[in-house]
């Protein structure tokens, strides 16, 4: 059994681009996602037909930001097109239309890739992560933003919350000279909307911008939690921490049917790729029919059993090595033990 830098080693083959596939499948994305947005604006609407083809653009151009998305993600691990003026062009132009700033996002991101699953720098380029002990010890302000960052609601709010404020308003007013990207992406983006709504109206607007960007960035969001919060995940101390292993034990692997492999453009092989970041995505099912060590992961998938089960899971439990829902927390909230508190001690002067 390959294990450490050995498996790291045998992943490297894969590792190379095969540069026509990374144009291709750059450019014809690319394509596609504008054909889509222009089919959002330009099909005529006079007939029952036209409507729906508009809402089917509107719906498929979601898809295409999140191709596109991963795309770009494999681009900034410097895994396909490196030292290409036309992509960094592109990509770059693409980072600020999805409202990705640069400048935080590459750090945050590299960051994750550097610590996944230690259990105490693992929350940086990620959701957070608490001990129970942490958690049992936080006061009720902190439990409760905690718990709201790790709400399926903020992962279907994620265009507003993870995005457009976390991504964007918190980088700038937490450093406005080294984020400075983060205002212009915004500026950006609203201006695009702006000009959507006074020349084409807000239907078009938002079949064109708001809808697209709402699905794909909650399909994102909860695609980047559940590969890292799912039942059988590991976390570890940084002295017990293992980069290899924490690829293969904290990053699920989730399979999916062909066409929705294709919008999410393979990061459903998720422990491949924090195992060795430099394979382009279209390389990640390769290596994982080569390498016998890749096959058996821990798995999760976008059926509704599985949503929940990851969704459950709110901390770290070191006891059981294992992730916890709040019900296995013993939880007691802060008034009602207040409360107890006080009958013990009018019972006891009562005795006195």
């Amino acid at each position: 059994m390959l294990t450490g830098k050995e498996l790291i080693l045998a992943t490297k083959p894969f590792a190379k681009e095969i540069r026509w596939k990374s144009w291709y499948y750059t450019i014809s994305s690319y394509i596609l996602l504008v054909a889509a947005l222009l089919g959002t604006i330009f099909i005529p609407t006079n007939n029952s037909w036209g409507i729906w083809g508009r809402i089917a653009c509107s719906i498929f151009s979601a898809g295409m930001l999140a191709r596109m998305f991963i795309i770009f993600h494999d681009y900034q691990h410097h895994s396909i097109l490196q030292k290409s003026f036309l992509a960094n062009v592109l990509f770059t132009a693409f980072g600020f239309y999805m409202i990705t700033p640069p400048s935080i996002w590459k750090r945050s991101h590299d960051h994750h890739h550097a610590n996944n699953a230690k259990l105490f720098s693992a929350s940086i380029g990620s959701f957070p992560l608490m001990t129970k002990q942490k958690f049992l010890e936080a006061d009720k302000k902190e439990r409760f933003f905690y718990l709201a960052v790790r709400h399926w609601l903020n992962m279907f709010f994620a265009y507003f919350t993870t995005f457009m404020f976390g991504m964007c308003i918190q980088s700038f007013m937490s450093n406005k000279k080294k984020h400075w990207d983060s205002l212009a992406v915004l500026i950006v983006h609203y201006t695009i909307a702006t000009l959507l709504i006074v020349y084409f109206g807000f239907g078009t607007y938002f079949l064109t911008f708001f809808l697209p960007f709402f699905l794909s960035h909650m399909l994102g969001a909860y695609l980047f939690y559940a590969q890292h919060n799912f039942p059988g995940a590991k976390y570890k101390n940084n002295t017990d921490w293992n980069y290899s292993e924490a690829a293969l034990e904290s990053s699920s692997y989730m399979p999916l049917n062909p066409i929705m492999r294709w919008f999410t453009a393979n990061i459903g092989y998720h422990h491949i790729h924090h195992l060795n970041s430099r394979i382009p995505f279209y390389r990640l099912p390769e290596a994982m029919a080569a390498i016998p060590e890749l096959q058996n992961p821990s798995t999760t998938s976008l059926k509704l059993k599985d949503i929940k089960s990851c969704l459950r899971l709110k901390a770290w439990d070191p006891e059981t090595d294992s992730m916890i829902g709040y019900a296995a927390m013993e939880v007691i909230p802060v008034r009602s033990a207040a409360k107890r508190q006080m009958r013990r001690r009018r019972k006891m002067a009562e005795v006195a």
